[in-house]
């Protein structure tokens, strides 16, 4: 190697080492934007008064456009660099909250009431195709700033500073609804977090602009079409893998959609005890995503899954079994989350692992599509059966709970003998060596991972 390679190749690392960093940054706004926006776009929509069946609508649309925004949109790295993508659409996308604030606007001024609902679903579908265009250049672009020797483990640090700030600001938000709520104010609430997340968003778009990207070199013949990749999807393991998913992400959707619903308008929970327990599983979980990036780094993705998916079943049916906050905190949310963060984890480095880079924009868009179309046929089917299913003994939506568990079931049964792991971390994860690795590895690292949080926590309220 020459002084002039040498000398490219140490810059190019610190380059990415710097893009790594800027992105932990970037997504600590995109979580805002999260937190304070998309996590309240079905409690807006109940605020309102729109009815159980379109608010499990509101599931039904992102399951289908967002995925079919990210198929047709996987080809515009052919001609765009994946950067320029991002930022543009990221910039769109910092825009579409501006419907949302009118809509409040609207509810307030007692204007054209009983359109809005309907005004809420049109909104969401625009905010959900612009949301996910930018998905697979994303992907793609992160896939080549970072290494797949220590990928778990970087997600897992970046997913758990994002978070405990999205945890953080979720929370603070809510605490401010019931303040708003309490005055008779509960609109104006939604409209100043819309402002926030308009601004978090644009907060993002700005650092996009100083990330590094690296070339991608797309061979002839890497592009394949949709029907192509369902031809053969069952005789590979990423096909059976996106078919996974697509049954899982069904079985979850048919109750997933309607967890808001059941909370706040089953419940009557107030918005503070809505997000405390709807994160409390999420601040438990962001102590094991560590643990899980290196049980994902060590022994393999396929691990991870085969943990994580036995745990889905149980999920939905956890969550009727007693209405108590305290119980919906500490049982259904703290499971569903830890199994969730573990999965989403190990599903992101399995795709990683399969698709060699050049495919990996559309693998993940075909992927998604899969995906989508199981969450747009399970969260309609859940609306289909909060509206017209009538029993005797049970609430319809308890029904749906239990129907969701099964599905799931067959799901996991089915798929998961059908994946293998095909990385070469093939060693082998006995329940003896797991128990060491919770035992010996996971409490000193939440202890670690303890004082960074705070650490976070202090640099934050600081400033």
């Amino acid at each position: 190697m020459s002084l002039k390679q040498k000398e490219d190749t140490k810059r190019i690392k610190e380059l990415k080492h710097q893009s790594r960093r800027r992105s932990i940054q970037e997504g600590i706004f995109a979580t805002a934007s999260f937190s304070f926006g998309s996590r309240y776009i079905s409690p807006f929509a109940i605020a309102i008064n729109t009815s159980s069946a379109l608010v499990a609508l509101l599931g039904a649309i992102w399951g289908l456009l967002s995925p079919i925004s990210q198929m047709l949109s996987s080809r515009l790295i052919e001609k765009h660099s994946r950067k320029k993508i991002v930022m543009t659409f990221v910039f769109l996308e910092t825009l579409m909250w501006i419907p949302f604030i009118l809509i409040g606007v609207l509810y307030y001024k007692g204007i054209m009431l009983h359109l809005l609902p309907i005004f809420i679903l049109i909104a969401y579908a625009f905010h959900v195709i612009i949301s996910s265009i930018a998905g697979p250049a994303w992907f793609s672009w992160m896939g080549d700033i970072v290494d797949g020797d220590y990928r778990g483990r970087w997600f897992a640090k970046r997913s758990l500073i994002h978070g405990f700030v999205g945890i953080v600001l979720a929370l603070t938000a809510s605490f401010a609804l019931d303040y708003f709520k309490k005055i008779n104010l509960t609109i104006l609430g939604f409209i100043l977090l819309f402002i926030l997340a308009m601004l978090s968003r644009f907060m993002s778009f700005r650092i996009f602009r100083k990330q590094y990207e690296p070339k991608i070199k797309l061979k002839r013949g890497y592009y394949f079409s949709f029907w192509d990749f369902v031809k053969q999807s069952p005789k590979n393991n990423f096909g059976r893998f996106a078919w996974y998913r697509a049954t899982l992400s069904f079985a979850t959707a048919i109750a997933g959609s309607l967890i808001a619903v059941y909370l706040l308008r089953d419940l009557k929970l107030g918005y503070s005890v809505y997000m405390i327990v709807s994160l409390t599983g999420s601040f438990v979980s962001l102590f094991l995503l560590d643990f899980w990036g290196k049980i994902s780094d060590k022994y393999g993705n396929y691990k991870v899954l085969l943990i994580t998916s036995f745990l889905m079943p149980a999920i939905p049916l956890l969550w009727i079994l007693y209405p108590s906050p305290v119980y919906l905190a500490l049982v259904p949310s703290i499971v569903g989350s830890v199994a969730w963060a573990g999965f989403n984890l190990a599903a992101g480095n399995f795709t990683y692992d399969n698709v060699s880079p050049e495919k990996r924009g559309l693998a993940l868009s075909y992927q998604n599509m899969f995906i989508g179309l199981g969450s747009f046929f399970g969260a309609g089917l859940g609306a289909l059966l909060i509206k017209y299913l009538h029993t005797v003994s049970l609430k319809p939506i308890i029904i749906i709970f239990i129907i969701s568990g099964v599905l799931r079931t067959f799901a996991v049964l089915f798929w998961i003998p059908r994946l293998k792991e095909v990385s070469k971390k093939k060693k082998n994860l006995s329940v003896k060596t797991l128990e060491n690795l919770i035992i010996k590895d996971a409490k000193p690292t939440l202890l670690e991972e303890a004082h960074q949080l705070m650490s976070i926590k202090s640099y934050m309220f600081n400033k």
